[in-house]
């Protein structure tokens, strides 16, 4: 495995705990709980520890990783001779790339030193060839390119001017290069509408809560800007053509494997954490008891626990060759 590291960029942060300047995506997967599905962090912190992450952030992209197969069998014709995941993670979907892609130099693009670590391990326990590159997002994106494939999930919603960030994806790609970007989708689904007590309709009051503390997170970001978030129209005006979106399911049906029982478990717990005082005192109660690990109707010992999760991804290619 080849390992090509330059300075990171300058740490942010949002109200989820998510870190802004950095190219942080979650191989393939993280969320807020309002159409993504992934790590929330418990608030804002100076110090806030992504590679603290690293393990919840690796057993989210594996168990997301079915919408990341079937949106690469969409580029399968590509033969792409680079790739940039930019805002990796811990790599996960970067390693899939260089499965499907073994001709391809890939690169995983992450501001975090310590995630990249961990991709470079998942690359050597794999099997496959990865480079890793520390860049701060966007403004340290200058320089990587051109590339044939630009991946980037879930990571331009950390920026505040999405349409800048966009753009600077764009402008890594080749001629006939093809941008990737996940975002919107769906939020996760685990329970029945009514799991059994405490009040019907959990998870869409969950859904709303962490929307507006989405919401909050994005008007708090340096340099925010408002903006429709019409992501074809966006990559068109950053200059892409051919341009779709694709939505792809991660559907496990009950009864939960083991792994991605453990992803519910700790997503829960963060969704618990996060939320605090957003919590009506049912809903609390509620939450406390699907944690319990010796209760039956709990999370990890319920056989009605499934998985579903929406993911769009929404693709553009620079005109050219």
């Amino acid at each position: 495995m080849e390992k090509n590291v330059t300075a990171a960029g300058n740490s942010g942060h949002d109200a989820h705990g998510h870190r802004h300047g950095h190219a942080h995506g979650h191989g393939g997967a993280h969320g807020h709980g309002h159409g993504r599905g992934s790590a929330a962090g418990e608030g804002a912190a100076d110090d806030f520890d992504w590679a603290a992450m690293a393990d919840l952030l690796e057993l989210e992209g594996e168990t997301h990783s079915p919408y990341v197969r079937q949106a690469l069998a969409e580029l399968e014709h590509l033969d792409p001779r680079r790739v940039l995941d930019v805002g990796s993670g811990p790599g996960v979907a970067a390693c899939r790339m260089a499965s499907v892609f073994p001709r391809a130099e890939v690169t995983a693009v992450d501001g975090s030193p310590e995630l990249l670590a961990r991709a470079g391990e998942r690359a050597e326990r794999l099997g496959v060839r990865l480079r890793t590159e520390v860049a701060g997002f966007p403004e340290g994106l200058t320089g990587l390119g051109p590339a044939d494939l630009v991946w980037s999930a879930q990571t331009v919603h950390h920026v505040g001017d999405q349409q800048d960030a966009l753009d600077r994806l764009a402008g890594l790609l080749a001629p006939g290069g093809v941008l990737a970007v996940v975002e919107g989708g769906l939020p996760a689904r685990m329970l029945p509408r009514d799991p059994g007590f405490g009040r019907p309709g959990l998870q869409e009051r969950l859904d709303a809560a962490m929307a507006d503390r989405f919401d909050r997170m994005r008007t708090e970001l340096p340099g925010s800007v408002a903006v429709v978030e019409d992501w074809p129209g966006m990559l068109r005006a950053a200059g892409l053509t051919e341009v779709r979106s694709r939505t792809f399911l991660v559907d496990l049906p009950a009864p939960l494997a083991e792994g991605p029982r453990r992803w519910v478990r700790q997503w829960t717990e963060r969704q618990r954490a996060v939320l605090g005082e957003a919590l009506d005192a049912g809903d609390a109660a509620t939450l406390d008891r699907l944690l319990d690990p010796a209760d039956p109707a709990g999370i990890d010992r319920r056989p009605d626990l499934f998985l579903l999760v929406a993911k769009t991804v929404h693709f553009g290619r620079r005109p050219g060759s």
